[in-house]
């Protein structure tokens, strides 16, 4: 069963707003919507006019918000042999990790550990893959809760980017590759949401993969915990110079691609 979005519109709108600062009054001053049906639009009562209006006003796509908020964007599905999701709860929401493996060799590893690797060790022991290495996009505790029993649990070597430190990892500069049996794994930093957050860029398999943690949804992205600027900067510098069939394994929701993400991120207007 697919995953559903990790965004609604409104969680859409109310990234941007924090993101770029602006008070409800300034952007009821620039969208000419009243500050109390902003407010209502944050809570989550859909209106197409204004909501299309307060997107113009925060820099997001209005036909991709009214879109999130009419439910007619529907991530395609996608995958690809080499490639496995695992979703698990994470108090009011669910977070993604991932298993990735090299089919001609098995060796494998891990991506992010979510909150219980059960599964996805047992289907790694199932397919035969070798997890030799684990690692991190990033350190929020969505993403590393499982990491103490994956460690030991696999033996393998893990890894985390500098700024985003999880004590047992080795920590490395973003721009460094790995290999996984015949497959590259190029980190890509994506600051912004966190402090180093990257993607890894996995290259070998049928299609290319970017696990991106949290830097980017489908038809969302994680938001500028840090700094909304930098997410959008290093969004689009490290994920949209990927090609369009890229898949995107996001930290939340489900898998997407590129091009799709194109077409459809709203917080991205400037893609077709």
């Amino acid at each position: 069963m697919a995953l559903p979005l990790e965004d609604a519109y409104n969680d859409v709108l109310g990234k941007a707003l924090r993101g770029t600062g602006k008070s409800p009054s300034e952007l009821a001053a620039e969208s000419g919507v009243e500050i109390d049906q902003i407010r209502a639009l944050i809570d989550g009562k859909f209106d197409a006019a204004a909501a299309r209006a307060v997107a113009v006003s925060l820099g997001l796509s209005p036909d991709r918000v009214v879109a999130l908020g009419e439910g007619t964007y529907v991530p395609a599905p996608v995958g690809v042999e080499g490639l496995r999701q695992f979703n698990t709860p994470f108090e009011d929401m669910t977070v993604n990790a991932y298993l990735v493996w090299d089919p001609e060799s098995n060796a494998a590893a891990v991506f992010d550990t979510g909150t219980d690797a059960g599964e996805m060790l047992d289907a790694a022991a199932k397919i035969g893959a070798r997890i030799e290495q684990v690692f991190i996009t990033h350190s929020h505790g969505d993403h590393i809760y499982d990491f103490d029993r994956l460690m030991e649990k696999s033996g393998a070597k893990a890894w985390c980017p500098k700024g985003d430190e999880v004590e047992g990892a080795e920590v490395f500069m973003p721009g460094r590759t790995f290999s996984v049996g015949a497959l590259s794994v190029e980190a890509r930093l994506t600051c912004g949401h966190a402090r180093g957050g990257v993607t890894y860029v996995v290259r070998g398999l049928a299609l290319p993969v970017a696990v991106c943690g949290d830097a980017m949804f489908a038809g969302s992205m994680g938001g500028g915990a840090v700094s909304y600027a930098d997410a959008l900067r290093t969004n689009r510098e490290a994920i949209f110079s990927l090609p369009d069939e890229t898949i995107l394994a996001p930290g939340h929701g489900p898998l997407t691609t590129v091009g799709e993400q194109r077409a459809h991120n709203p917080f991205f207007p400037e893609y077709r």
